[in-house]
């Protein structure tokens, strides 16, 4: 199965800008995916031009079923910009497989075709079209509904997809179509105005210089292989920012906007919310223009787009489905008619075992379209500010960079966008008092006044969490140009201004922060300095949408293959219902004696298939309150036992109950248990924040119970937290791994070496850190090899050797008696002279005015009063045993030394 919008390698830029121009030569299905098809490659001379006077040869592929009965529906397969026939090779394949048959071309200006760029003009790109569907109309195994009119289907992403539209409103041979995160109108998409004014939009010069810089080849070093007219609007535009009427006029002609009362075939539009090019808006004017004159349309929408590439897998499953049911129903006659409900996805989460981001998908009956089927006002408070516009727009704000977006920045941390200070002003909102889903365009009412009379802004709205980490959805930020302004705020009039549609969802205890800018590096603003006044009037409006949550598509396909795989498929969910029933019974069998008690270890042995035996026989309890730690040489087992109790592998013999449940791998116990085992690890461009927000949030449970700020303080991160990983030391990774593990503030917190690679002073405070963590009746499980610092920071120990504990209890039971003592004195010198006189074995310095004293049998009485009778005074005398004198006598030097397994 292709992974669509389809990537492909670019011959003339650079791989980075490949990434977003040939994104989506189409979203499309299938799951058959057997070489069962044939591929022919040859070369389709057109005539094309106004005139019908221009020879273009077209590189072009023909794909078929290889098993066929009679003649087959054909797709027409277009290709993203800067794509090629090559582009869309597995998608042709798939769609062969599935049975129909694919042509699939180079369009004219790119790769192996001649001819020149004209932006899919429709004397040019729209006409060679044609030209290919009477090409398909005289094969012979194609099927016909006339003659010269082939059934076929026309598929493409945002180049392509703007070639489906514009061929069904010029060719009413066309029966289906699926066009995704394409334009409407591409005057306004590359001049994009977001209010209702007479003024001019502002230019998008990094996705226009994205295109113009991305056309090698022909006689025009400036413009490529781009046609004369083409590239003289663009430099025009790129000059001086505001379009000339044959510019705007250029643009309009290879716009769907000016066919879509021509449409009449059934529509599947696909769009992308990550896309700063072609964002949702695009879309909506698509789907109501065809719809208007009575045309079938359905809507979809998924986490992808040109900045954030296919989407995440569950997003691409839902569009394939949707697509294949489009195709098979209006080309092949096959399955009830899609209907007209709207689909659209939101993110998650993040999976950290595909190193993908997760989306839940839902449906409403009707397309609601971008004011979304309800409204939220929310307040935001500011004064009115000044805000100056920089010269020749340097430096420049960034909200999103165009050609290099990244799906996991835009979506889950939106940590590209950053803006200066002095160019911009900022209104914020209280804490939302409840979660809010946002699906829509957001709306609100601006003021501004300039000495010029003019000025261009940029509008941005924020979602800022409890830690004041900002986030700019998608990174799309809204361009106002502004005309006939006055001098003075107080005499501005509001205007409204309706921000780029998004799909976000607020959670409580966030706010809104809107943004008005005067730069952005994305386009084109006034060259001359200025200083504008802005304000905002008040409210926010967030249209919103609710929805039913909608099953994988993938899984409905399967279920329809037919009686076979339906028994095959209940058959192994039976199977699946008893061995999970079965393990329902050994996790939820609950030992009543043991539920208030953290952690109960009886009997615990783990044993390899080689042989090697690397747990014994261990037992040991964790009570509430208690900090416990786990000692032993390399090799002792401690790791093993870890690992068995975090559910990582499962014991040869033994059990362990966590309170009270027995615990198996998944057991839904483990929720109640924070670990740090094996090392941390953290997606190093995020901020320590932006990671635990990540994990959390993949976790699935409600954010609510995070306790976030709590885990925070304990760890004692403080403004460190906002700071990118990639930036901090070992020991701040070490912390923030502590703190990943209290989310939540688990009653039992288990840690494999915290303090590894930690210097003096990180230590000291992690051992406050666990200390401060066994409070509230919570319990720490700890192991570690730093036997001063287990000393110091357990109440407990566990000493395990050879995979068998030799000693467990209070860290002060199991020093015991001590032949050492400590004492502190006024005089240590003298002190330390006297004393090697007496016959002890060793005077150790300890501190300031301590000493350790190894006794040799010497008795405490006489020590002290040999100090007395030579004037050194003595103010403290106690035992001193340290713990790792009690380990090295439990354990000596039986270590294995080869490690944990």
């Amino acid at each position: 199965m292709s992974a669509l919008p389809r990537v492909t390698r670019r011959r003339a830029v650079t791989a980075a800008v490949a990434l977003v121009l040939i994104a989506a030569a189409t979203v499309w299905a299938v799951l058959p995916e057997r070489a069962d098809w044939t591929a022919q490659d040859l070369r389709i001379s057109v005539r094309s031009g106004p005139a019908d006077d221009q020879p273009v040869d077209l590189d072009a592929r023909f794909l078929l079923p290889r098993e066929r009965s009679g003649k087959v529906p054909a797709v027409l397969l277009a290709h993203g910009f800067g794509g090629s026939k090559d582009s869309v090779r597995s998608d042709a394949e798939s769609l062969a497989a599935r049975g129909y048959a694919v042509l699939t071309w180079t369009a004219q200006g790119f790769g192996a075709s001649t001819g020149e760029i004209h932006l899919d003009s429709p004397d040019w790109e729209v006409k060679d079209a044609q030209r290919l569907l009477d090409w398909l109309a005289q094969r012979p195994e194609v099927q016909t509904d006339a003659a010269g009119d082939p059934r076929v289907g026309v598929i493409g992403g945002s180049y392509g997809g703007a070639l489906a539209l514009l061929l069904a409103g010029q060719d009413q041979r066309v029966d289906a179509i699926v066009p995704s995160i394409t334009w409407n109108d591409l005057s306004r998409a590359f001049l994009p105005q977001s209010a209702a004014t007479s003024a001019t939009g502002v230019f998008k010069k990094g996705w226009a210089g994205v295109f113009f810089g991305s056309s090698s080849g022909g006689d025009n070093p400036a413009c490529g292989r781009f046609a004369a007219d083409v590239c003289a609007a663009y430099l025009s535009m790129a000059t001086t920012g505001t379009p000339d009427q044959a510019s705007l006029d250029l643009l309009r002609r290879s716009s769907p906007a000016t066919v879509l009362d021509k449409i009449k075939a059934p529509s599947l539009l696909i769009q992308g919310a990550v896309d700063t090019l072609f964002p949702l808006s695009e879309a909506d004017q698509n789907a109501r223009g065809i719809a208007a004159t009575g045309t079938p349309v359905k809507v979809a929408w998924f986490t992808g787009g040109h900045d954030g590439g296919a989407g995440p897998r569950s997003d691409q499953d839902r569009v394939k489905y949707l697509t294949a049911q489009w195709l098979d129903h209006y080309l092949k006659g096959e399955g009830a008619a899609p209907g007209d409900d709207f689909t659209w996805s939101r993110v998650a989460g993040f999976s950290a075992l595909d190193r993908d981001l997760v989306t839940n998908g839902y449906s409403t009956p009707a397309y609601p379209g971008v004011t979304g089927s309800g409204t939220t006002e929310v307040t935001v408070t500011g004064q009115a500010q000044p805000i100056a516009n920089p010269p020749n727009g340097n430096p420049g704000a960034i909200s999103s960079l165009p050609g290099l977006g990244s799906r996991l920045s835009s979506l889950l941390s939106g940590n590209v966008a950053t803006d200066l200070p002095g160019q911009h002003a900022t209104f914020v909102s209280a804490p939302l008092t409840s979660t809010i889903n946002v699906a829509g365009s957001p709306t609100l009412r601006l003021r501004a006044a300039s000495p010029t009379g003019e000025a261009v802004l940029f509008v941005k709205l924020y979602d800022l969490d409890q830690g004041g980490t900002p986030t700019l959805s998608a990174g799309l930020a809204a361009p106002v140009r502004l005309t006939g302004l006055p001098a003075e705020i107080g005499a501005a009039q509001p205007v409204t201004v309706t921000l780029p549609a998004i799909v976000r969802q607020l959670e409580a205890g966030h706010t809104l922060q809107v943004v008005v800018a005067t730069s952005d590096q994305a386009f084109l603003t006034p060259a001359a300095p200025a200083t504008y006044t802005v304000a905002v009037d008040g409210q926010v409006t967030l249209p919103t949408l609710t929805g039913t949550a909608i099953a994988s598509p993938a899984a409905i396909y399967w279920y329809a293959l037919g009686a076979l795989i339906v028994a095959v498929l209940l058959g192994l969910a039976i199977l699946s219902i008893v061995r999970r029933a079965r393990r329902r019974r050994r996790v939820t069998t609950v030992n009543a004696e043991l539920a208030d008690t953290p952690l109960v270890v009886s009997g615990l042995r783990k044993a390899y298939k080689d042989g090697f035996v690397a747990v014994e026989e261990i037992g040991f309890t964790v009570e509430r309150g208690q900090v416990v730690g786990l000692l032993g040489p390399n090799g002792a087992g401690k790791t093993t036992t870890l690992r068995v109790l975090m559910g990582l592998t499962t014991p040869t013999a033994g059990e362990i109950h966590v309170f009270g449940h027995r615990l198996v791998p998944g057991a839904q116990i483990l929720s109640r248990v924070g670990a740090l085992v094996e090392g941390p690890g953290f997606l190093p461009h995020l901020t320590g924040q932006q990671n635990l927000e990540a994990y959390w949030r993949a976790t699935g449970r409600p954010w609510e119970d995070a306790r976030f700020d709590e885990a925070l303080e304990i760890a004692g991160l403080g403004s460190s937290v906002h700071r990118k990983t990639k930036n901090y030391s070992h020991g701040m990774r070490q912390r923030l791994a502590i703190a990943q593990a209290m989310l939540g503030l688990p009653e039992l917190l288990v840690l494999d070496e915290p303090t590894d690679g930690l210097d003096p002073p990180q230590i000291a405070e992690m051992r406050r850190v666990l200390q401060r963590y066994a409070t509230d009746g919570r319990a720490v499980l700890v192991s570690s090899h730093l036997l001063a610092e287990v000393e110091q920071t357990c109440t407990h120990a566990v000493v395990v050797n050879k995979g068998r504990i030799v000693a467990s209890g209070p860290v002060d039971d199991i020093v015991g008696e001590s032949p050492s003592v400590a004492i502190d004195v006024t005089d240590v010198p003298a002190a330390t002279e006297i004393l090697t006189g007496l016959g002890v074995r060793s005077v150790t310095p300890d501190g300031a005015t301590g000493l350790i004293v190894d006794m040799n049998g010497t008795p405490r009485a006489e020590v002290v009063a040999s100090l007395v009778r030579a004037g050194v005074g003595v103010d403290r005398v106690v035992p001193r045993r340290r713990l790792e004198d009690a380990f090295l006598a439990l354990v000596g030097d039986n270590s294995r030394g080869s490690g944990d397994r």
